[in-house]
């Protein structure tokens, strides 16, 4: 079972300078017309076959457009061997929908 964290809490982790890492998983026009501050790239398509590829932190955020694709993708995450057993792998539950804040942007 995939946890949820609520985008408030994603929100104060951001603002607080947590160590948190945020995944999104939209295509990268998406990610490019706004993204979560300090999110990180990682369409859904090409996640397993880059899931190896990435230094997990402890603490890891999936993003997407409503909170379902992500508990999937928090699921491949949570289940990959350079991911410890003990390292928090959740799903911004409501995904963009529910992210009332603003948005960091790369245009």
């Amino acid at each position: 079972m995939v946890e949820e964290i609520t985008t408030e809490d994603v929100k104060a982790k951001v603002d607080a300078g947590e160590d948190v890492q945020i995944i999104d998983i939209r295509d990268p026009d998406q990610f490019a017309a706004g993204h979560v501050p300090g999110a990180v790239n990682v369409p859904m398509s090409e996640l397993p076959s880059r899931v190896d590829e990435i230094e997990w932190g402890d603490d890891v955020v999936v993003a997407c457009p409503i909170g379902q694709s992500s508990v999937q993708a928090a699921r491949l995450i949570g289940s990959y061997e350079g991911v410890e057993d003990d390292d928090a792998v959740r799903s911004m539950a409501g995904g963009y929908d529910a992210w009332e804040y603003e948005l960091e942007s790369d245009e």
